[in-house]
């Protein structure tokens, strides 16, 4: 449930086609253009619908490419969301057929494009991982005979997008993101914190409390197996996950069964301080991802990425004395110098790009807040070309959450056919 590369892989995304199937060459030719364009243990196999399917390895991690039969000479490459740490990072071995994208893939691929995806160097927080892989899988089908590229990623692939475009200008054609992380992954990271603290706050002591360690700071479960367990890592992380998810599942249907009640009062205050939606989906996926991130960011930012020590918690559902009590008894946290500043570079953005951009984003998302749509708009409207971004913005959405009980608004909450305009949109603005 917490692995977001699976639930906000993001996004769904015509043109003039040149080149022929004869063009790509016979399956032992283009199996040698991979392996000098730097794949390892390339295999190259024939689709049904005429295109050629390429599996291999760069740089030690494992990557898919899907070529049209008709190809244009143009590609897409995505960057997935967010990956319980732990958990494997291969990706799909077939991107059309395995779409990860929501649509994205089959769309343009449709359209003459080659598609493809990169694994990352690890689970997690791996943004700086994901912008490595994903320029690599670029670079690689730009020696295949792409001559334009583009690229689009959902969640933490959003960051990704924006990291690129803003790193390397020269790479890419336009960018696409889906429900991302386009302005501050520190920002989103800080809220989820807050949230996880806010409610270890209000429901230490009731029968809603969080299981595992308290500390903020910390993880509260583990993610991989205790040494002897035979149990499988994904089923594993899906049993930790619902441990995690039981008591706020008990605490909304207790809200809803006593609207006045102890535990409707809770989720209206931990709704109030953290400015979320008095929603289970949009208590869970915060809550959770906090509850199982903290180890593996400390560990790869190099120190902790957020601090709360001078922030003062406040919300309409308050009285004046419980704010006072909440304001003293919050765990407090500090960041690590380090944690900052790798956290800033991995990624916070400039606004500054010259790529342009298309970013969708629901109005209500349960993991990636709409502002931080509006936060980047605005830095690229001060600081660099408002014509280089374009949001746009559809309802939230609402849905049972796979596997857990509880129905809330969802993360990346998209229809294929706004996934589609998005991406129609972006080529127009590439001149495409």
């Amino acid at each position: 449930m917490t692995n977001w590369k699976a639930l906000a892989g993001g996004a769904c995304l015509a043109a003039v086609i040149v080149g022929s199937a004869a063009a790509q060459g016979s399956a032992p030719d283009l199996a040698a253009q991979a392996t000098a364009a730097g794949a390892q243990g390339v295999t190259v196999t024939a689709r049904a619908d005429g295109g050629t399917l390429i599996n291999g390895r760069l740089e030690g991690r494992q990557f898919a490419v899907d070529i049209p039969k008709t190809w244009n000479h143009q590609s897409l490459v995505f960057a997935h969301g967010y990956s319980t740490p732990d958990s494997s990072v291969d990706v799909s071995k077939d991107p059309v057929a395995q779409d990860p994208s929501l649509g994205l893939f089959p769309t343009a691929y449709g359209q003459g494009f080659a598609v493809g995806h990169s694994a990352y160097d690890k689970a997690g927080l791996g943004i700086e991982a994901g912008v490595k892989a994903t320029l690599r899988l670029q670079q690689f089908l730009a020696a295949l005979g792409a001559k334009k590229s583009y690229v689009g990623g959902g969640s933490m692939g959003g960051n990704i997008v924006v990291a690129l475009i803003e790193q390397h200008p020269d790479a890419f054609a336009g960018g696409l993101s889906a429900c991302g992380v386009v302005d501050s992954f520190e920002t989103v990271v800080g809220g989820v914190v807050d949230m996880r603290a806010v409610y270890n706050h209000f429901t230490r002591g009731t029968p809603y409390a969080l299981p595992g360690e308290q500390d903020i700071a910390r993880s509260a479960i583990q993610t991989r197996p205790p040494a002897g367990t035979t149990t499988p890592l994904a089923l594993y992380q899906f049993q930790q996950t619902a441990l995690l998810a039981a008591p706020i599942k008990k605490l909304f249907e207790d809200a809803a069964r006593e609207p006045e009640g102890p535990a409707a009062a809770i989720v209206r205050k931990v709704a109030s301080v953290s400015d979320r939606a008095p929603d289970a989906g949009s208590f869970l996926f915060p809550i959770v991802t906090a509850a199982m991130a903290m180890d593996d960011i400390r560990t790869t930012a190099g120190g902790a990425i957020y601090g709360n020590r001078a922030k003062h918690y406040a919300g309409a559902a308050l009285t004046a004395a419980e704010t006072v009590a909440l304001n003293r008894d919050i765990q407090r946290m500090d960041p690590s110098p380090t944690g900052l500043a790798y956290i800033r570079q991995w990624h916070t953005a400039s606004g500054t790009f010259h790529t342009p951009l298309v970013a969708i984003h629901n109005q209500i998302d349960s993991l990636v807040p709409y502002s931080q749509a509006l936060g980047l708009e605005a830095k690229v409207a001060a600081h660099g070309d408002p014509r280089r971004m374009v949001l746009i913005t559809v309802p939230a959405v609402r849905m049972a959450i796979p596997g857990l009980g509880v129905t809330g608004y969802i993360h990346c909450g998209f229809e294929p056919k706004q996934l589609a305009d998005a991406w129609a949109t972006l080529r127009r603005m590439s001149g495409d």
